[in-house]
């Protein structure tokens, strides 16, 4: 069974027997029954699985230096975590100190290092800089309704020392804090995968078995769709920019279908577009992109991500087929990036002949203001992994594309 709030602490002295790191936590959220049949072993799988869904995300705690917002019972018992798998410094934030430094002294003195600062909440400032950025976990309940607009710190001196953040809020998906930590170019964890592996390491325990990881993937893309609402995502931007391999990436993610303008012309015209320009002209296969966008628009299909040309955001005609169509994320790369990416494409009419990067540099000037116009969001894809990119995309929608009930 699973245990929760208030009884986490005080089932304890009614256990058989306890994990070590759940005795270390001083908590217990899941009960496994002993083999014998007497009594139960408690485990604490809430920050089993907070561990497990950083270790999905590449992150780690060994070495790290840590910022922990909140002093409550789950901040106490991060603060554990980081402490046990080995973490550098650990700040501990809270509004009121005296809790924080309570927490401290506790988990110094069992760990028997000083790896716990307290701090009160205001002095974020002070945070020093010599031990590099920070990954920082948000442990309070702002963000939640009804304080959903708000985050516990919105100085963006703060932001600016974390390399990641990550929320123990998961709805809404996309807090207040991880917009701001997102703002300025950290990465961001929901707490959705907290509450997806702390149930995955619960349901292991009882049932002796192994989810596998696409088992794991495939019920937080359901996850994902369950908190969010109905719609199609529509991604732009100049060649290069990434739209066909993360539209791809995407479309597995929300177990969407994924489209792509190019491909679906290529089909209908039975010849390449490189062809298209060649045999009918530039203006021909433009009519045609306005008509194959026009068709998505008006036949309702669902569950979409569509990879819109290059070029079809400069009609205002087409801006407007976008947007019945869903939620318009504009991808935007750098000239260099672009060069770098396509420099030995031979099949882009528009960037054949000489100073390739001088006409890329040209054409994004004059088509950039027509992407933003279009846009409900703009990302930058330079020096992000087209996974990356498709995470903050689904961040960004998460309160507009939709699949079926989990």
């Amino acid at each position: 069974m699973n245990v929760t709030i208030p009884y986490k602490n005080s089932v304890i002295r009614e256990l058989h027997s306890i994990d070590p790191l759940a005795e270390r936590i001083g908590a217990v959220n899941t009960l496994v029954r002993e083999t014998d049949g007497n009594g139960f072993r408690g485990y604490n799988t809430d920050m089993t699985g907070l561990y497990r869904s950083l270790q999905q995300e590449n992150i780690a705690i060994a070495g790290e230096s840590v910022i922990i917002l909140g002093a409550g019972g789950v901040a106490r018992a991060v603060a554990y975590l980081c402490a046990v798998k080995g973490a550098g410094q650990i700040y501990l934030l809270n509004r009121t100190r005296d809790k924080a430094d309570k927490i401290a002294a506790e988990i110094n003195a069992g760990e028997k290092r000083d790896c716990v600062i307290s701090m009160q909440l205001s002095d974020y400032r002070d945070i020093p800089e010599i031990f590099g950025k920070y990954l920082c976990i948000q442990c309070t309940s702002i963000g939640m309704y009804p304080r959903e607009d708000n985050a516990v710190i919105e100085d963006a001196a703060f932001y600016r020392k974390l390399h990641t953040g990550v929320d123990l809020v998961y709805r809404p998906f996309e807090t207040q804090f991880l917009k701001h930590t997102a703002q300025y170019g950290a990465k961001c964890v929901s707490g959705l995968k907290m509450l997806l592996y702390q149930a995955i390491d619960a349901f292991e325990l009882w049932n002796q078995v192994q989810i596998t990881q696409d088992q794991a993937d495939m019920v937080y893309r359901k996850l994902i769709r369950s908190f969010s609402r109905k719609g199609n995502i529509v991604l732009i931007g100049f060649m290069g920019s990434g739209k066909s391999t993360v539209s791809q990436i995407l479309a597995d993610k929300l177990g969407y279908t994924c489209i792509d303008t190019d491909v679906n012309i290529e089909q209908q015209a039975k010849m390449t577009i490189r062809d298209i320009f060649a045999s009918r002209g530039e203006e021909a296969f433009r009519q045609m992109e306005t008509g194959s966008l026009r068709e998505f628009a008006e036949c309702g299909r669902d569950r979409i991500v569509l990879s819109a040309g290059g070029g079809l955001p400069l009609r205002e005609e087409n801006r407007t087929l976008m947007h019945r169509i869903g939620k318009v994320i504009f991808l935007h790369a750098q000239p260099q990036t672009v060069y770098e990416r396509l420099k030995d494409d031979h099949t882009r009419p528009l960037l054949q002949g000489e100073n390739v990067l001088e006409k890329i540099e040209n054409l994004e000037k004059e088509r950039e203001k027509y992407y933003q116009m279009a846009a409900d969001f703009v990302i930058t894809t330079d020096q992000k992994t087209p996974q990356e990119v498709a995470d903050e995309i689904i961040r960004c929608t998460a309160g507009m594309v939709q699949g079926e009930e989990v």
